[in-house]
């Protein structure tokens, strides 16, 4: 009964508290903590997208934004033509996987070295593209969706505007990413995907299809990225280039790496160790310890510790256990 209880009743209790922490929350002078939580859940969802190619697979991707670039513009564009938000979103996934596809049949042939610079060549073509587009995307100016042309986001009749109604849309999504993570972990294609990644040669001794099962993981990945990104443009309303950096893939890069790579928990754990703390150094929550300093410290602390993880936890802070079955 208390395994039962550890496995089952105290996650769900946690849950709960979670999700009511916004109630508490919103109206206060902590209500900033909800707008965290949920670029937080942005980049969970980016997060889960990528560690089916690099934790899984084992294919160093640095240009992943570009396919989050690509799904919120395209909801941004779809929406300043009167799509509704639940059309928009379906359409900017396919759009990001569409494209990661068509990249992928020649690049997947890559390995090491050599894939990870074409991918980080790719996103600065699709941020220089994005940026220079100007009779579409508007350049450097970007694509403001306040505009009476762009349809309300609403859900069930509800209207969803504030920070704490995309806190539990951007969730909904990391739950069902998570679940759509777990189920292929546990799939014939998540054991050929841990293979190729352990032993391409031995893999495709066996019978595995490697290039098709690449460029099967290579695609899923990007529509977890297109779904961020249509949720991103209509949170933010507002898109432009900048916020598709490559410092920022590098950053994605390094929450998996960190959490541990083929780990679910471990990636979040590495998405609130990266986006998270940083923020919560910046807010100074520690203030009546350390006054000012804390924030002026923050990246001199938050720097120690991804050091101090690197050098005694190389394999992730949560890495990924062994099954037994």
């Amino acid at each position: 009964m208390p395994k039962k209880f550890n496995r089952f009743v105290l996650p769900l209790f946690l849950a709960m508290v979670f999700l009511a922490l916004p109630f508490f929350l919103e109206g206060t002078t902590w209500g900033f903590l909800v707008r965290i939580l949920g670029v937080m859940g942005l980049y969970g969802i980016l997060a889960l997208g990528l560690n089916l190619v690099l934790g899984y697979v084992g294919l160093l991707d640095l240009g992943f934004m570009a396919f989050y670039a690509i799904g919120a513009y395209t909801t941004a564009v779809l929406s300043l033509r009167g799509w509704n938000f639940w059309f928009c979103l379906p359409a900017s996934a396919l759009m990001a996987m569409g494209v990661r596809t068509v990249l992928g049949a020649p690049v997947l042939r890559l390995r090491g070295d050599y894939l990870a610079v074409v991918t980080l060549g790719f996103g600065e073509i699709t941020r220089i593209t994005l940026n220079n587009w100007d009779s579409l995307t508007r350049g450097p100016q970007g694509i403001s969706l306040l505009s009476a042309a762009v349809p309300p986001l609403r859900f069930f009749g509800y209207s969803l505007y504030t920070n704490t109604h995309f806190f539990y849309l951007i969730f909904a999504f990391l739950a069902m990413a998570w679940l759509v993570c777990r189920r292929l972990d546990r799939s014939r294609i998540g054991r050929a995907w841990i293979a190729i990644r352990e032993d391409e040669t031995a893999a495709r001794s066996m019978g595995i299809h490697v290039a098709r099962l690449k460029n099967v993981a290579f695609t899923i990945s990007a529509g977890f990225a297109g779904v961020a990104g249509a949720l991103f443009a209509r949170w933010e309303n507002f898109v432009t280039p900048e916020s598709f950096t490559f410092w920022e893939s590098a950053l994605l890069v390094a929450m998996v790496v960190l959490g541990g790579m083929g780990s679910l928990p471990g990636v979040l754990l590495g998405v609130a160790m990266i986006v998270g703390l940083p923020e919560f150094l910046r807010a100074d929550l520690f203030s009546r310890w350390g006054g000012g300093q804390m924030v002026n410290a923050r990246y001199l602390i938050f720097g120690a510790l991804l050091v101090g993880a690197a050098l005694f936890r190389p394999e992730g802070v949560w890495p990924r256990s062994r099954r037994k079955d």
